[in-house]
């Protein structure tokens, strides 16, 4: 007998912090052998993309130079590519980017949404996808500030307008960009807003017509909801993770590939429809 549950799976990008402090794998993967058996692992287990993290962006996170964050991808992306593993790189600084570019990354994640100018010129002459993120700080790491949930998709979605107007007037294509709402306190410093967001990610992808990208895991509204600490929201992470994949939505961002890879492999056993 067949389910009536459709799941469409996601290209699921998996991350790698090499960081001092990241929020959950902080100072795990700076050494670049660690950085790189890790990324195999995770591809292995079915990532899309690896994605290396130079500089946290938590509201409690160090920041760090371009120089530093070049350092520190520089021994993983020929390696990756050597390997045939397709590299994300998240950095909003412009030098960053554009040293990634010339690695020949795959994807660039941009937390500000790819609002700095000095960077389009690399960007429009590169071919490699651009997920550009909303958060309510607009520019810099997540803080700590209170948001109306009420109010949070309107702004949201004025924002997207804007900078895809802005990175299109610049020569970017429209079909290189992925749209990332934000989670976490890059939506307010209580879970409602996050909530929301997820229960309307099909308003986002309907407005643009473009990509959309999920990054819920480990994320502080999880912990919010189940009283959990930071490595102890695998199950809520998953359960939010299968909720945005029900929704359709055409990238998942996740420390744990191998859950969620799993979990639609048993989704499919069952009967569901996964496409």
């Amino acid at each position: 007998m067949t389910s009536h549950v459709k799941v469409t799976v996601p290209r699921i990008v998996g991350i790698v912090n090499v960081t001092e402090d990241s929020f959950l794998d902080g100072r795990r993967y700076l050494d670049a052998e660690a950085a790189i058996s890790r990324a195999r692992a995770l591809h292995e287990d079915g990532a899309f993309a690896v994605e290396f993290g130079p500089a946290s962006s938590h509201p409690d996170a160090t920041p760090v130079s371009a120089a530093k964050e070049i350092s520190r991808i520089a021994p993983l992306l020929d390696r990756c590519r050597q390997e045939g593993i397709r590299v994300c790189v998240d950095s909003f600084q412009p030098g960053t980017q554009s040293f990634a570019i010339s690695a020949g990354v795959a994807m660039l994640n941009d937390i500000e949404g790819f609002a700095r100018p000095e960077a389009y010129q690399a960007l429009a002459a590169s071919d490699c996808l651009l997920v550009a993120m909303h958060s309510v700080q607009r520019r810099g790491n997540a803080t700590r500030v209170a948001t109306d949930a009420r109010e949070i998709m309107t702004g949201i979605l004025d924002f997207f307008e804007q900078r895809i107007h802005a990175l299109e007037s610049a020569g970017i294509a429209r079909e290189r960009l992925v749209l990332d709402p934000g989670m976490g306190f890059f939506l307010g410093n209580t879970p409602q807003a996050s909530i929301v967001v997820l229960q309307r990610l099909g308003i986002l992808r309907e407005a643009f017509a473009t990509p959309v990208l999920v990054s819920v895991s480990h994320k502080s509204f999880l912990g919010a909801l189940t009283g959990r600490d930071v490595d102890q929201r695998g199950s809520a992470t998953l359960a939010a993770e299968l909720y945005a994949a029900s929704l359709g939505v055409d990238y998942i961002r996740t420390h744990d590939v191998a859950a969620l890879t799993d979990a639609f492999k048993i989704l499919k056993a069952l009967g569901a429809t996964v496409s």
